[in-house]
């Protein structure tokens, strides 16, 4: 008759082997009480630093690591901030996400990721917010009056990137001037022939800086533009671009409102249509994408300054979050423009 299996135990701390650490081994093996324990893993708790040293000693000896759950049933707070994007919105927002990310990181908060097939589709995603009990939401995605409520009736901050609506917290580029510039600049060097690639008509951004370029024109007295949507892809910039070129032939210069569509536009310019860069077209885009400053490439562009833009989002988010409270802010942040070699504007000093 098989003898019946009996639980081995480490004899040093007294705990059945293979058995994950808990908070009462640390507590019992330190000499304190559960609770100090729990206030050592606790954000700003108050400890005394010899207790807390034992403590951290003991639970690094054992193996243990506070259960996040757990830790959020205490603290009523999960350290998830939800980030809503568009898939088909601007193909800059990879380099966003991973600022924001690290930004939140660098506050011990994780990231939940929605991703919407188009701005239209907020509704589909709401109801998971939700059940996921997130402190806090980023969206980079058009939210109406009535969605932003929405978050106030559940009691879930929310910061909007890019966007502003109802009155919500923002943090945004002034797209606006960004775009008044380079028409300006191009306009100073001789331009009078524009084109212009255009973003999703329900991507709020590419109808911002759409606006923007055709105010801007108009106010120079051009007002037939012709226009090509994209979805801010480079084969949609590249495709626009052929486009443009067969039903206005020669064009001075062409305006896209992404990176990514305004690099397609010129590898389909020299490689498609044989025409010089900027020589025979001047092409410009806006963000400050990566692949812009490339050396084969070198593109005018309008650069966001994602870096404090992201900084600002994850402030105003975590100070929300803290405070209830807090008053709504919008910030507005202006963009630099990079001089690259695919247009020809005028110089800074002239």
């Amino acid at each position: 008759m098989p003898k019946p299996q009996t639980n081995k135990k480490n004899t040093t701390t007294g705990m059945e082997k293979g058995r994950r650490p808990t908070s009462y081994d640390v507590a019992r093996i330190a000499g304190v009480s559960q609770s100090a324990v729990s206030r050592c893993f606790a954000p700003n708790a108050s400890l005394a630093p010899a207790k807390r040293e034992l403590i951290l000693k003991v639970a690094s000896e054992i193996g243990y690591r506070p259960n996040a759950l757990a830790q959020a049933l205490i603290s009523r707070r999960t350290n998830i901030v939800a980030l809503v994007i568009s898939a088909r919105t601007n193909l800059y927002y990879p380099e966003i996400l991973a600022e924001l990310g690290a930004r939140l990181s660098d506050r011990d908060i994780r990231v939940l990721l929605f991703a919407l097939s188009a701005e239209t589709d907020v509704d589909d995603v709401l109801d998971q917010i939700w059940r996921h009990s997130v402190d806090g939401v980023i969206s980079a995605a058009r939210l109406s009056a009535q969605q932003i409520a929405l978050f106030s009736d559940h009691r879930v901050p929310l910061v909007l990137y890019n966007r502003t609506g109802s009155g919500a917290p923002s943090v945004r580029c002034d797209s606006v001037a960004g775009e008044r510039e380079l028409v300006e600049r191009l306009l100073g060097t001789g331009n009078r022939r524009f084109a212009l690639i255009c973003g999703p008509n329900d991507n709020v951004v590419a109808e911002e800086r759409r606006m923007a370029v055709l105010a801007a024109l108009a106010g120079a007295g051009i007002a037939e533009i012709p226009e090509e949507r994209g979805d801010f892809s480079y084969t949609s910039g590249h495709d626009a671009m052929i486009r443009l070129h067969q039903r206005c032939g020669p064009i001075d210069a062409v305006i896209a409102v992404s990176d990514h569509m305004a690099i397609g536009a010129m590898d389909a310019a020299r490689l498609k249509l044989g025409l010089g860069v900027p020589g025979d077209v001047s092409i410009v885009g806006f963000d400050g994408a990566e692949p812009a400053r490339w050396g084969s490439y070198d593109l005018t562009s309008v650069r966001q300054p994602v870096r404090r833009m992201t900084e600002a989002a994850v402030a105003m988010l975590v100070e929300r979050i803290e405070d209830p409270t807090a008053p709504p802010e919008q910030r507005l942040f202006t963009g630099e423009l990079l001089h690259g070699s695919s247009a020809r504007i005028t110089p800074d000093h002239a």
